[in-house]
């Protein structure tokens, strides 16, 4: 008389940097005998490791962790070592551009972060999670090409066209542009807190929704030396003044004579941001090119790689937060392949670091040998 050997058990991978969620899935996932937790991970380097270690037939992943996002991971996986990939996010639940992203790069399924009100949502909460587990580890996962992942649905192109290479100008005004997204309101804080009162004028395309931003500029204008504001259209940018672009509203900079003022533009958003860094950035390359320095700061995607870029090739001094100082190292990651970065750095060593570079800049000179 034969016998059937039962299956083995589906091995689970937990990647999450919050530890109660970690338990709680652990003890979801262990009610089914036909899955093993077999271990779990709070950050994408910690989970890599494990990987490899521990061999595991499904992950799950959360997008916002610390050192590199689910997003950034997600694709380093699935074109190295593809497998199947559950992403179990609060951020599932509230933006569905992530979880269209997370798929396109080849997650097989997506729920929110369970929640801990009620008794019997979690009980129903358990049931789709072992389901869509179970489902996972018979996905068929091939390998992620780059080449035929589909590019943003609009890129600052859709906002401002990209002009020519600026001529140096007559003129002793400079700029700073900065851009953030993810840890980014602390990163901006930091950095303008030991920028000195005279420097350059600062003009900041931050992720923020537009509930937020003006109380974002207020804190900032409270805590640091220099006047910060929510950008205004026509607004005239002066040195040792901050401008931030409003939520839900992209920042411009144009020159107008020999200076340079803000226009706000509502036109789509670029990598589905609305301010992008990119438009800023690729509006600071056309209106001052030399006479800027852009900097990328800490933020979850791509937006504003592409905008330093053009800002390179304006002749603008760039920088980048580097991986270490960084809560996640997805937009200056992405500048920093793509050759974009002259300078990257940590987070403490920014300030000192821009407002060299804008001193350093002879606009005047290099005016009088055009």
């Amino acid at each position: 008389m034969s016998t059937v050997r039962p299956a083995r058990p589906v091995r689970v991978l937990i990647v999450d940097d919050s530890a109660l969620v970690r338990s709680l899935l652990t003890d979801m996932l262990r009610t089914d005998p036909g899955i093993e937790v077999v271990g779990a991970a709070s950050d994408a380097h910690i989970a890599r490791a494990k990987i490899k270690q521990l061999n595991p037939d499904v992950i799950t992943l959360d997008v916002e962790m610390p050192r590199m996002d689910g997003l950034t991971f997600l694709r380093n996986l699935m074109r190295l070592r593809p497998m199947p990939v559950v992403m179990v996010s609060s951020l599932t639940e509230r933006g569905a551009d992530v979880t269209l992203d997370a798929l396109a790069l080849g997650a097989v399924d997506y729920l929110p972060k369970p929640k801990l009100d009620v008794a019997a949502t979690l009980r129903g909460y358990t049931q789709e999670l072992i389901a869509k587990i179970r489902t996972a580890a018979t996905a068929n996962v091939r390998p992620l090409d780059l080449r035929r992942l589909p590019r943003p649905l609009l890129s600052a192109d859709a906002v401002l066209a990209r002009t020519g290479p600026v001529r140096a100008l007559r003129t002793t005004d400079r700029l700073i542009a900065m851009g953030a997204s993810t840890g980014g309101t602390e990163a901006i804080k930091a950095v303008l807190m030991e920028l000195p009162p005279d420097c350059p004028g600062v003009v900041i395309a931050q992720h923020i929704p537009k509930a937020f931003s003006t109380a974002f500029a207020r804190r900032m204008n409270d805590c640091t030396p220099l006047t910060v504001y929510e950008a205004e259209d026509g607004q005239q940018v002066m040195a040792g003044h901050v401008y931030i672009a409003p939520g839900d509203c992209h920042l411009c900079v144009e020159r107008d004579g020999a200076r340079y003022v803000c226009r706000l533009n509502h036109g789509p958003p670029v990598n589905r941001h609305r301010p992008s860094v990119d438009v800023l950035f690729r509006s600071v390359a056309n209106s001052a090119g030399p006479a800027a320095v852009g900097v990328l700061l800490t933020g979850m995607g791509r937006d504003g790689a592409r905008g330093l870029l053009e800002l390179q090739e304006a002749g603008s001094r760039t920088v980048a937060q580097d991986e270490a100082s960084s809560i996640v190292w997805g937009m200056p990651g992405e500048a920093v392949a793509l050759g974009a970065a002259q300078h990257v750095l940590p987070l403490h060593l920014i300030p000192e670091k821009l407002a060299a570079l804008a001193a350093a800049m002879d606009i005047t000179r290099e005016s009088r040998s055009a």
